[in-house]
């Protein structure tokens, strides 16, 4: 084990800990804003939470994966995916809120817009989706600092995950926001220090040096096509349902704030997704490539130290501003389901739970992150149900007649369509790109044959749902 870069890890996992433990500790704590702080946040502290979360560990091994695999315009769908991804939200988001203005969550509408048999689905769905994204984000920066530094799994995984929770559990919401925007301010210029660095040492003619053992990756292929193509598709079909942004569409001051955040976020994660996969290049031309999901650290490993000690600071820093905002997230829907169960139970007792709950999911979370597990087909399983239920969720966001018998069947209908000809686990039948294709356009061809029933009175939920406080 590397002593000096065990030393950094931990060091700035602790320092993170520490900011949001200090600034957890000046804050009078309510149910409310452990779920959301509704209404409360400025346009720079916005976009800074929405950047940071979106920002996970992720990129320093998806995006040059994607370049080594696919190729550069496959990089270009995936930077543009992960930007519409955001943006989306300025459209679904500022009508959420217009009609449902005093909500928590996505679950909250599907409840009273088409019933407990659609909602449960939907539960289902967004829990199973953060919680496998969660476990992603802990295996990954295990991965990380193991191939790095030798450091065991279940040391990486248990200073982030309880570094995390130390001030996730005590702050909730408003604290996750308030780390999101110090770490915004070091992952931009410590990416950008990596970068440089990195291109100093492996010298001019990068591009060349790759086209030269790879062309195909700077060719228009339909493989390259292909593999963009699915990912726009699945990221923004399963982000819809990731409880993390529908906290921050409510959280805004207001909805031109909200808008704009979200805008500026996505602007923001674009160049930083195709910097990230260019580290693909790096490797290709360095003839470090060989295993593509790990592309970015293989050519890390060989670059100056100081170099690599930036990098997993930045990856410490991605990690911990994703893992706060999933953690809140999945135990704010809990804590919505509990409160409209128990509308009674006593607001103390109500945040004691959702405290205890973020600890547990942690918990669980580490024991995954050990394991070393693949989620990659576990998460493309996860986004398959969220792209075939994106429809039939939002579609009822503007039609009126749309029942929720007809949402839960077309989602139905649409996952059967996509299951069918989705690959195997070892990938050697079945296409991601008709499956999830197929998933997507199956509901969205019934819609407007389902959508003449009994109209939904939209002013139920203005009634229904209320604040906690």
């Amino acid at each position: 084990m590397d002593a000096v870069g065990l030393s950094f890890f931990v060091g700035t996992a602790i320092f993170f800990t520490l900011i949001g433990i200090l600034y957890a500790r000046k804050r009078k704590l309510s149910v409310e804003s452990y779920v959301t702080s509704r209404n409360t946040l400025s346009f720079f502290t916005g976009a800074a939470t929405i950047f940071a979360t979106g920002m996970g560990a992720w990129i320093l091994f998806s995006p040059a994966e994607s370049a080594v695999t696919a190729g550069i315009y496959a990089l270009v769908l995936y930077a543009l995916a992960s930007s519409m991804s955001l943006w989306v939200f300025m459209w679904l988001g500022i009508h959420l809120r217009k009609i449902m203005p005093h909500g928590h969550a996505l679950t909250e509408f599907v409840l009273h817009r088409y019933g407990k048999l659609m909602y449960y689905f939907i539960v289902i769905i967004t829990i199973t989706y953060m919680a496998i994204a969660l476990a992603a984000e802990l295996t990954g920066i295990s991965l990380a600092a193991k191939m790095v530094f030798g450091i065991p799994a279940v040391l990486s995984a248990s200073v982030v995950a309880f570094g995390t929770v130390a001030y996730t559990a005590l702050g909730g919401f408003r604290t996750s926001v308030f780390t999101d925007k110090v770490q915004a301010n070091f992952i931009l210029p410590l990416l950008a220090l990596v970068f440089i660095g990195s291109l100093f040492f492996i010298g001019t003619g990068i591009f060349e040096k790759a086209n030269a053992i790879s062309p195909e990756s700077f060719r228009f292929t339909k493989n390259g096509l292909e593999y963009g193509i699915t990912l726009v598709i699945a990221i923004i079909g399963a982000e819809l349902f990731n409880q993390s942004w529908w906290q921050r569409v409510y959280s805004a001051k207001n909805e031109k704030t909200m808008k704009k955040s979200f805008l500026a976020a996505g602007l923001l994660v674009f160049p930083v997704v195709l910097i990230a996969g260019i580290f693909g290049f790096f490797a290709v031309a360095s003839n470090l490539a060989d295993n593509p999901s790990v592309a970015m650290f293989t050519f890390l490993l060989s670059v100056p130290k100081w170099i690599l000690i930036s990098a997993m600071v930045l990856a410490v820093a991605l990690i911990m501003s994703t893992v706060d905002t999933l953690l809140n997230g999945i135990v704010s829907i809990f804590t919505v389901d509990i409160a409209r169960i128990k509308p009674s139970i006593d607001r103390k007792l109500l945040l004691r739970t959702a405290q205890i709950l973020t600890l547990l999911l942690s918990v669980i979370a580490v024991y995954a992150a050990t394991k070393g597990y693949s989620v990659l087909y576990l998460f493309l399983v996860a986004d398959l149900v969220c792209v075939a239920s994106a429809v039939p969720v939002f579609y009822g966001l503007f039609a009126s007649g749309y029942s929720g018998k007809a949402a839960f069947i077309s989602a139905l209908l649409g996952l059967i369509a996509g299951a069918v000809i989705f690959p195997n686990p070892s990938f050697t039948r079945g296409s991601l790109l008709w499956s999830f294709a197929a998933a997507f356009f199956v509901p969205l061809l019934i819609a407007p044959f389902a959508s003449g029933g009994r109209k939904f009175d939209f002013d139920i939920l203005k009634r229904k749902v209320k604040e906690f406080d």
